[in-house]
């Protein structure tokens, strides 16, 4: 946390990472097509609440806007009982590094000098030669392809994990959200670099107009495919089951406020189900 607050600056009561976000609310129709993968709840078939938040990578509320940097989805689904499934994704295919300690090193060597006000290029030469496991990820990350905003991005688990079935075997699994909007790569044309919160702003449009649906996307690993490292993808080609019945949905324009102003811009309100807006989420919700 001290290195996230000396790398970014001291924001009181903002999150450490991905300060500047968006809350929405809305909902989650599962199809039932990985109740025979998994026991979990969220995976029978109906309709759960959903609430969410969109944000930018880094530690500064106030960034500008920009095409290059990390968007994230996070999902908390609201399940009968009182049960909740919580899940962060990113607008990338792979994480940079493998471990905290890798992760606590990046943000050191990425720090801005307080002469140039940019990363000491000797310092991240030396972190990659550290952990070449990072060079190989951002090579990956780099030739991404960047859409024009939230609202047509792909979401990835990057981290893999286990569903267990009813008998108690298990299968490695990562997962997306893959938007039903339509694809539009960002045109990083000078009238939306021009507005610092053009993302946001965007996203929030959109969703006043109607509501945006996203894909929940389960890929099913195989016996060799990495379980414990979230810089390696997996093969192309593993089977992939789509678990939502029609779409998640975000936001329909009669339920749609904010929570900021152009000044104060920290919790916007959106996401791929059915929302309505929330207040601003605490920092607990991991990605």
């Amino acid at each position: 946390m001290a290195a996230f607050q000396d790398d970014n600056g001291t924001h009181a009561g903002f999150r450490r990472n991905h300060a500047k976000g968006v809350c929405v609310t809305g909902w989650f129709e599962s199809s039932g097509q990985a109740a025979a993968l998994s026991k979990a709840a969220v995976f029978r078939p109906g309709r759960v609440p959903v609430v969410g938040r969109f944000a930018l990578a880094g530690g500064m509320p106030f960034q500008t806007d920009a095409p290059a940097t990390v968007r994230s989805m996070a999902l908390r689904f609201l399940l009968p009982g009182g049960e909740e499934w919580r899940t962060g994704m990113n607008n990338i295919p792979v994480f940079p590094v493998n471990s905290a300690r890798g992760f606590y090193e990046q943000l050191l060597a990425s720090s801005p000098d307080p002469v140039t006000g940019k990363p000491d290029p000797d310092r991240m030469k030396a972190f990659l030669a550290a952990h070449p496991e990072a060079g190989r990820a951002l090579s990956l990350i780099k030739q991404r392809q960047v859409t024009s905003g939230f609202a047509n991005s792909t979401f990835n688990s990057l981290n893999a994990f286990r569903f267990v079935d009813a008998a108690g075997a298990s299968v490695p699994v990562r997962w997306s959200t893959v938007p039903v909007q339509p694809l539009a790569a960002d045109s990083a044309e000078p009238s939306a670099a021009s507005d610092k919160n053009y993302l946001f702003d965007d996203l929030i449009a959109q969703i006043a107009q109607h509501p945006q649906q996203w894909r929940l996307m389960v890929t099913i690993g195989e016996a060799d495919d990495p379980t414990n490292d979230a810089t390696l993808a997996w093969p192309a080609g593993r089977r992939q089951i789509d678990v939502r019945q029609r779409r998640h949905t975000i936001a329909p324009k009669q339920s749609v406020t904010l929570d900021f102003t152009r000044s104060d811009v920290a919790c916007f309100p959106s996401a791929q189900f059915r929302l309505r807006r929330r207040n601003h989420w605490p920092s607990r919700f991991a990605g």
